[in-house]
């Protein structure tokens, strides 16, 4: 291998395990944040700062050319769904469920989409697939009903937490898959910016017609502003950056294997930062949760390599 293919290698590779690092911290810094405000203010600020992170590198890169009339509309949606509707699950979600909780659910995504590809593709699953499907839906039981699945039918275990960010995983998988139209036509930098922007705007109307407006910032404490210019600067702009930096230079197959390491660094950050244990329940059910999507993407990556 080529020197210099070796170096754009290494650091792609950085450039991978940094974005897995932040994105793994965000749910802790949603939950400090949203000790303080609530989570309209927490995605309005985030979004904001994630703007101007990502405008200000797509600029540089000269990546911003304005978007074709006809591709708004779709741009609009994409921004509805993965930004606006997708933020207000999870910071609604995370109000009740833990980071540690959040963090494994949502490392389902790729089960969904592989279920959408079954229910609306009529892309059968194989039976590595199907088998990968259970597993994984087993280690969301445990982790959710802290081992314990039957007080998921006649107690309280699952809360409405966890069932929102349960429904933010599907939701994710729903934006991948519309998502490919848009990173077909356009540079991934220049489509992020838009949709953000696009979604940016609905929280907008969000927080200023349906929320509390913008009187709650007045009241954030430095605390609370480290976790919301963290989850700005480095959650929703540089982190972005950095993982469509590694996707040109890693498949998409091997970029993915980071993505597993996720709900790790959470667990890993919400032990010390907000008291939340790690259990062997916990272990065990990430466990599977990884052993799923490894058994639902293997047939595909096969295919693909």
């Amino acid at each position: 291998m080529p020197q210099d293919s070796q170096r754009d290698r290494a650091s792609a590779i950085a450039e991978a395990v940094f974005t897995v690092v932040i994105w793994g911290a965000t749910f802790v810094a949603t939950k400090i944040a949203l000790q303080e405000v609530s989570p309209a203010t927490v995605v309005w600020l985030r979004f904001g700062m994630g703007l101007v992170v990502l405008g200000s590198a797509a600029g540089f890169r000269r990546q911003l050319s304005v978007p074709q009339r006809a591709d708004w509309a779709y741009l609009a949606l994409l921004g509805l769904i993965g930004v606006a509707f997708h933020q207000w699950l999870q910071a609604n979600g995370l109000q009740t469920a833990q980071a540690t909780t959040t963090a494994w659910i949502v490392a389902t995504t790729p089960i969904f989409i592989v279920l959408l590809g079954w229910l609306v593709l009529r892309e059968r699953p194989s039976a590595a697939q199907f088998a990968g499907i259970g597993v994984a839906a087993l280690g969301v039981v445990l982790v959710v009903s802290k081992g314990n699945p039957a007080t998921l039918f006649f107690g309280h275990a699952a809360g409405i937490g966890d069932l929102l960010i349960l429904i933010s995983a599907l939701n994710w998988a729903i934006y991948t898959v519309l998502s490919r139209r848009a990173l077909a036509k356009t540079e991934p930098a220049r489509m992020i910016f838009y949709v953000i922007l696009a979604g940016w705007v609905f929280v907008t109307i969000w927080i200023m017609g349906f929320g509390p407006g913008i009187s709650e910032i007045a009241g954030l404490t430095a605390r609370g502003w480290g976790a919301i210019a963290g989850l700005g600067t480095l959650g929703s702009g540089l982190a972005y950056i950095m993982y469509y930096d590694a996707l040109r230079v890693l498949p998409a197959s091997q970029l993915g294997v980071f993505l597993n390491i996720e709900p790790l660094v959470t667990m890993l950050l919400a032990a010390p930062l907000l008291g939340e244990p790690i259990t062997a329940i916990v272990l065990l059910g990430g466990g599977l949760i990884l052993v799923g999507i490894y058994l639902v993407n293997r047939t595909t990556l096969a295919v693909r390599d």
